[in-house]
């Protein structure tokens, strides 16, 4: 089953949908998440912008390339195998920033092993599991628990989303995605 998770800057889960089949995609399972109403409303993020280049960039989530390109979530280019330097600066950078969400994700799960096996509980109480996973391991990144890095032997990182299709990106999503271009670019 997937769970998809919004991360912080400290590992920790803020937002959390869990409950699909693990042969549904990511970005059908996010389509239909609050985090997308959310998004779409003007309710997920703060509403902070930055002029940069010319283009207000407002503040931002980042998500891998199963994603849609939108205004409030910016995703890498798609790899044709004909990037500039750039596009490949600018999707190192943000593969990079988002470490952080596949770390938390290695962290839960080395903290609960309980959830890299199956489960012989009924499937309806395998949400409240998760969710309850994802509330222990808040307060033991809140409260500065220390990691131990041998939790993490056994654990498969995530599999990385195939490549999405940029063919219908929305254009204030693509200025906004162009201007942290530039800005990388002259960084």
């Amino acid at each position: 089953m997937v769970l998809q998770g919004l991360v912080d800057h400290r590992y920790r889960f803020m937002n959390v949908n869990f409950g699909y089949p693990g042969s549904v995609h990511d970005a059908r399972v996010f389509s239909n998440s609050s985090l997308y109403r959310l998004g779409n409303n003007g309710a997920l993020c703060p509403p902070i912008q930055r002029e940069i280049n010319g283009t207000q960039v407002p503040v931002v989530i980042l998500g891998d390339s199963a994603y849609p390109l939108l205004p409030w979530l910016q995703k890498p280019f798609n790899d044709n195998g004909q990037l500039t330097r750039q596009k490949r600066l600018f999707n190192y950078r943000l593969s990079r920033a988002r470490m952080v969400v596949e770390n938390a994700f290695g962290r839960l799960k080395g903290r609960w092993r309980i959830l890299l096996k199956r489960q012989d509980t009924h499937v309806k109480f395998l949400g409240d599991i998760v969710v309850a996973c994802c509330i222990l391991h808040n307060l033991c990144e809140s409260a500065g628990e220390n990691f131990n890095e041998e939790l993490l032997i056994g654990v498969e990182p995530a599999q990385n989303a195939l490549d999405g299709n940029d063919e219908q990106v929305n254009g204030d999503a693509a200025m906004i995605r162009d201007a942290l271009l530039q800005y990388f670019a002259d960084f």
